[in-house]
């Protein structure tokens, strides 16, 4: 492992993928400063509140418009990384964070909720581009060599949770929790983008790019030395040019392309599976509504922000054990583990908010099922499935998979988001029995369908499918 390699997955995850993390669960400590804003802004302007109803509408969309921008964002990857690069995208989309974060960190100045919807829609227009849900594994796929690919690949995952936990942390009372920060909560995106913007320009574009799709033999070879440390980069290049003389004769794949290419329809079917799968197991509905469901579990108030940012410890360190263990364990283990994991968790909460009232030390096993939850996401199934998409597809295919991939995850991310609260409402704590089976079936799936690809090379991959 390189200091460049290193150094490179480092600032593309905390640039990007810690954002993704960050954005996920800013909004849930200063949910009620956030509702009173748009409470005192709706009476300034009409004469009167909102109803409890519609202003859990609006705080809602201010939640999941981050999905729909990254819907939108992961439409456009394809058409990015084909003409900018992957690190040229990269590059470019930290530009977004910077408009973001002066809307967000603006918008009680200037008594305008609807500057903190637009600062969320451009977060997630940012995060579909570039975070670990398309260009960031993309890049990382293709400049690490096979025996760190799955290590390099879980990195994003383990910024994600460190995003988490620092909107956790900096959302205690003590912190920014109080009402008059909560723009500066917000607007703080911009630090790690524009760290990005300023030193992502000293690192070379994937030298798989650079020689299969702009046949730059030079290019590819100068920036494989200087990822790998070593001039002797013959076998790597080789490799490259045989993927290349392969698919000679094909071109990119669009996505209606990829949709009706039945050589491709098994890694086509697994990424929409694992993709669906991830954002419908719950994950969002437990970071965006941690605080609502420890209060549903009879968790004291006060209590609250200081269990949410134990939660946090647990993510990073399952993050930390999966990006070290998935090199020997495989990554067929990891993801299979977590869903289950995730799965029997969430059965746990519906069992524990039943009986809570009978026993009330349910309460606590109410809390470790949302730390077993967390936990079994971040082993595997945060990173995982965008480390598949990467080594499932060959080049030609590769972007369109993305694609495909990442407006799966975020229209269902969406749903989960602007669903869950009335969900909640209507079902109870039967809502989660829905969680449990999806991330059942999921790991059925990935045990009878997705082989093992732990130190395989793209071309392998697509042999052992075909």
């Amino acid at each position: 492992l390189t200091f460049p390699l290193l150094s490179v997955t480092i600032l593309v995850s905390f640039g990007s993928s810690m954002l993704y993390g960050y954005n996920l669960a800013v909004v849930n400590s200063p949910a009620e400063h956030i509702k009173t804003f748009y409470n005192a802004t709706w009476f300034q302007r009409y004469g009167h509140g909102l109803a409890p109803a519609p202003l859990t509408l609006l705080y809602s969309l201010t939640v999941s418009i981050f999905a729909l921008g990254g819907l939108v964002g992961s439409l456009l990857v394809g058409v990015l990384v084909k003409h900018y690069g992957r690190n040229g995208t990269l590059s470019r989309s930290a530009l977004l964070v910077l408009l973001a974060g002066g809307f967000m960190g603006l918008s009680r100045e200037l008594e305008s909720p609807e500057m903190v919807i637009i600062g969320r829609s451009i977060t997630g227009l940012h995060s579909g581009r570039c975070i670990c849900l398309s260009v960031v594994p993309l890049y990382l796929g293709e400049i690490a060599p096979k025996n760190l690919r799955g290590f390099l690949g879980l990195m994003p995952s383990i910024f994600i949770c460190l995003g988490v936990f620092s909107a956790q942390v900096l959302g205690l009372p003590e912190l920014l929790g109080k009402d008059r920060f909560w723009p500066l909560f917000l607007s703080l995106v911009v630090i790690p983008a524009s760290l990005q913007l300023l030193l992502l320009h000293c690192f070379p574009e994937s030298p798989r790019y650079l020689l299969i799709e702009r046949n730059d033999v030079s290019g590819a070879t100068k920036a494989l030395r200087r990822f790998l440390g070593t001039l002797d980069v013959q076998d790597v290049i080789e490799e490259m040019k045989e993927e290349q003389r392969s698919l000679s004769s094909v071109e990119m794949a669009s996505v209606w392309q990829l949709l009706w290419d039945r050589s491709v329809r098994w890694q086509t079917l697994s990424v929409v599976v694992v993709n669906a799968g991830m954002q419908l197991s719950g994950i969002d509905a437990i970071w965006f509504y941690t605080n609502t469901i420890f209060e549903n579990a009879g968790i004291p108030v006060s209590q609250i922000p200081y269990t949410t940012v134990g939660t946090g410890v647990i993510e990073v360190v399952a993050g930390l054990i999966g990006c070290f263990t998935i090199e020997k364990l495989g990554r067929r283990p990891l993801i299979i583990t977590g869903f289950c994991a995730m799965g029997i968790c969430s059965a746990g909460i519906t069992a524990s908010l039943l009986l809570q009232a009978a026993l009330p030390w349910m309460s606590y096993i109410s809390v470790t099922c949302v730390v077993g939850i967390i936990a079994g996401f971040c082993m595997g199934p945060a990173g995982v499935p965008f480390l598949m998409t990467a080594e499932l597809f060959t080049q030609s295919h590769r972007p369109a998979a993305y694609i495909v991939g990442g407006s799966l995850n975020w229209l269902c991310n969406f749903a989960v988001g602007f669903i869950f609260p009335f969900l909640q409402m209507s079902a109870g704590a039967f809502c989660y029995l829905l969680f449990c089976g999806v991330c059942l079936l999921v790991a059925l799936y990935v045990y009878l369908i997705i082989p093992e690809t732990k130190n395989k090379t793209f071309m392998e991959i697509s042999h052992i499918f075909a």
